[in-house]
């Protein structure tokens, strides 16, 4: 076992993996209708006549904040997409796309800025030259900046 080598980024790792639903729970996160989401709600209805009980889910998406909906049994299984969140050194802003550097020091310039408030806000560290670090949430191969904080030091 020795001898693998992990290095390479999600080295074999599925984008999603199955919890039961009856297993999911507020706050965390969930596949519906083919898009990674926040649940913001669930309920679960009582068993019927023909034995299960239903778990009504509804979740955000966490890239769009678009709402989703979802009714499953609660025995059976639903995708439950890997979230990942890294920090990142803002360097600056070009052309709409941030110049960000990680940890090891790699820079990346492929991620855009984000739309809305937290855009703007970004914008404006920028402009009055702040050091800050920005939150990327990566899922199913798509990632987007989601926060911002000061950096200490």
């Amino acid at each position: 076992m020795a001898d693998l080598d992990f290095s390479s980024v999600d080295a074999g790792a599925s984008v999603t993996y199955p919890v039961q639903c009856s297993a999911l729970r507020k706050n965390g996160y969930v596949m519906l209708k083919g898009r990674p989401c926040k649940i913001v709600d669930m309920s679960t209805s009582k068993t019927g006549k023909h034995g299960h009980a239903k778990v009504h889910l509804v979740g955000l998406d966490i890239f769009t904040q678009k709402k989703y909906e979802d009714i499953c049994p609660s025995t059976h299984n639903m995708d439950v997409p890997n979230v990942k969140r890294k920090e990142y050194q803002a360097l600056g802003l070009l052309d709409g796309f941030l110049s960000l550097m990680d940890d090891a020091g790699e820079v990346r310039e492929d991620l855009k800025l984000p739309e809305g408030d937290l855009g703007k806000e970004l914008e404006k560290k920028f402009i009055n030259d702040e050091q800050f670090l920005v939150s990327v949430l990566s899922a199913i191969g798509e990632e987007l900046v989601v926060g911002t904080k000061n950096m200490t030091g």
